[in-house]
């Protein structure tokens, strides 16, 4: 692909998938990888852009914001972070 040339949408949705799902703790796994696959077909530029905004951060951070125990940055707050901290969309199996 030609270095100008934006990546396509399909291509950041399976990086992100791939990013999503493997975080490195199994709390971040499922909070996160569960939010982009109940959310990621209604991400549009600017969501897909905050997401991998997002994914960059610490899993640390990005649970704590989930639970509500850290406030969420400024630039990060908005109404995709606020579905991020429903958590409803978390399915635990055994």
């Amino acid at each position: 692909m030609n270095d100008n040339q934006p990546e396509s949408m399909e291509l950041r949705l399976r990086r992100a998938r791939y990013r999503a799902d493997h975080r490195g703790t199994k709390e971040a796994d499922l909070v996160v990888g569960g939010f982009f696959e109940r959310h990621h077909q209604d991400f549009d530029e600017a969501a897909m852009a905050w997401f991998e905004i997002v994914l960059q951060e610490q899993d640390v951070d990005i649970l704590a914001w989930a639970f509500g125990t850290a406030e969420v940055p400024p630039h990060l707050d908005n109404a995709w972070m606020q579905a991020l901290k429903k958590l409803d969309y978390v399915e635990v199996t055994r």
